[in-house]
């Protein structure tokens, strides 16, 4: 290559080069701004992540904690006083309710879970499950079984198990051969554990009944 043709080579890579500075100095900052912000937003991510970690287990020992108290009004009281961020309320509203000794008063904190729209339905559900299992429930017969209806949706996460307390319903009401119909599907139920389908075998014998 001859002389001419190798400075002209150098000419064009230096307006080159120069070209490219004038880009950097006239748009690099979008560069940077980009930068900061992903690395930024990472570090928000986490930070967020490490508060809501750590407010979990604050919560999560406050219950603990509450849970030692010596008798069943002394756990409420403390319970009451846990602050309780997000879905953990209604975890705690659930917990409460368990420990509540007056069945009025527990179905009401339940039955108060099931209208709030607010909590997620997998919560909802279980408290109108909860709401038939109160030890000395207020609720009548045909009451539970009004509970219950919505919970026996195909698909619902608690199927099968308002099933079998919709058969122990129908019994208290009388109506034994919708329970006995009721408790030979859950037989059959492909999602039937086998504990469930033992319980429902003996509620057949002890009716009278035979398993299909």
């Amino acid at each position: 290559m001859s002389n001419p043709d190798s400075f002209i080579d150098e000419v064009t890579e230096e307006v080159r080069r120069d070209k490219l500075f004038a880009l950097m100095r006239r748009w690099g900052w979008i560069g940077i701004v980009a930068v900061l912000i992903i690395v930024g937003g990472a570090a928000y991510v986490e930070w967020q992540a490490a508060r809501e970690a750590r407010s979990a287990q604050e919560t999560g020992d406050a219950v603990l904690a509450a849970m030692e108290a010596p008798d069943p009004e002394a756990r409420i009281a403390a319970l009451e006083g846990v602050d309780a961020p997000g879905d953990a309320r209604v975890v705690l509203a659930l917990i409460q309710a368990a420990e509540t000794q007056d069945p009025a008063q527990a179905d009401g904190t339940l039955a108060s879970i099931t209208e709030n729209e607010a909590y997620p339905v997998l919560y909802r559900d279980l408290a109108a499950l909860k709401r038939v299992l109160v030890p000395n429930s207020t609720l009548s017969p045909d009451e539970k079984i009004a509970v219950l209806e919505p919970l026996t949706i195909a698909g619902g996460p608690f199927r099968v198990l308002a099933e079998e307390q919709m058969a122990l319903a129908e019994i208290a009401a009388g109506n034994n051969d919708a329970a006995l119909e009721r408790l030979n599907a859950l037989m059959n139920d492909a999602e039937s554990t086998d504990g469930l389908r033992q319980r429902a075998e003996e509620m057949i014998v002890a009716l009278g009944g035979t398993t299909e």
